[in-house]
């Protein structure tokens, strides 16, 4: 990104949301766009290309023969391809379901609820979370799914010095299982099996291995003392296990506080 801006003789800027205040949504200005195209199309297409091929194939030439255009033309509508991928990372924000504010709901069921959905949009797009990590993540969608967070930690009954601490403890795990969990099954995806079939292939050439008997038995077991008949099932005893883990973890806080 930055040297490309220092190709064109322009600062290089840390979000294309900063690009004064909005991204442009038409052309550079004057005649000559290219017939068809427009900003919300072209990261349509980009979003869909990612789902499909993953974040190291994407380019703009890629793209841009999705598109059945030039590469030139893409550019009438960005300055370059980190301002898309932040655009397609913001789209995919849009995917996640909101909880109503304004709701007569316990915060420990929207809690779960904006889990799940992060989690589900990490799993559906592996390639979301090393953008989401390399950007400041100020999207309008991305800016609404923060502040639904935030408001829903802060009918904890948390002070207010602990709020980050909270939204840390609940959305970093949460990223870090959506981001393992859609590692594999995009691994699984590229094997032509079924997920049930790559864990049990898996699990039988790692237990035919003589290197760490004792910890693949002891896995085993516990694995079986979890339940679960397929990976999906056993990914979602874990979650929830988790989720209420650290549920439990914020009433407690609480409670010591209203006692302290």
């Amino acid at each position: 990104m930055a040297r490309a801006a220092q190709r064109s003789g322009r600062a290089a800027r840390p979000s294309v949301w900063l690009a004064g205040g909005q991204p442009r949504r038409s052309g550079r200005g004057g005649g000559g766009q290219p017939s068809g195209l427009d900003r919300e199309r072209i990261t349509e297409v980009t979003v869909r290309l990612l789902d499909a091929e993953g974040l190291a194939k994407f380019s703009m030439r890629r793209l841009a023969a999705e598109l059945n255009v030039t590469a030139m033309s893409v550019y009438w509508y960005v300055d370059t391809k980190d301002d898309l991928l932040e655009l397609a990372l913001d789209a995919a924000f849009g995917e996640l379901v909101l909880p109503d504010p304004a709701a007569d709901e316990d915060w420990r069921e929207q809690l779960r609820a904006l889990a799940r959905e992060y989690r589900g949009l990490l799993a559906r797009h592996p390639w979301l979370s090393p953008l989401a990590g390399s950007f400041l993540n100020i999207g309008p969608h991305a800016l609404a799914f923060s502040g639904s967070v935030q408001q829903v930690i802060r009918r904890t009954g948390l002070p207010a010095h602990g709020v980050t601490g909270a939204i840390s403890a609940v959305f970093q795990f949460v990223y870090g299982f959506g981001t393992i969990e859609g590692h594999f099954l995009d691994r699984v995806a590229g094997t032509g099996m079924t997920p049930d079939e790559y864990h049990r292939n898996a699990l039988s050439a790692v237990t035919e291995s003589s290197d760490a008997p004792e910890v693949i038995e002891e896995s085993t077991r516990i694995m079986d003392a979890r339940g679960g008949d397929t990976v999906g099932e056993m990914m979602e005893r874990d979650f929830a296990f988790a989720l209420d883990l650290l549920v439990a973890g914020i009433e407690a806080m609480v409670a010591r506080g209203s006692h302290g």
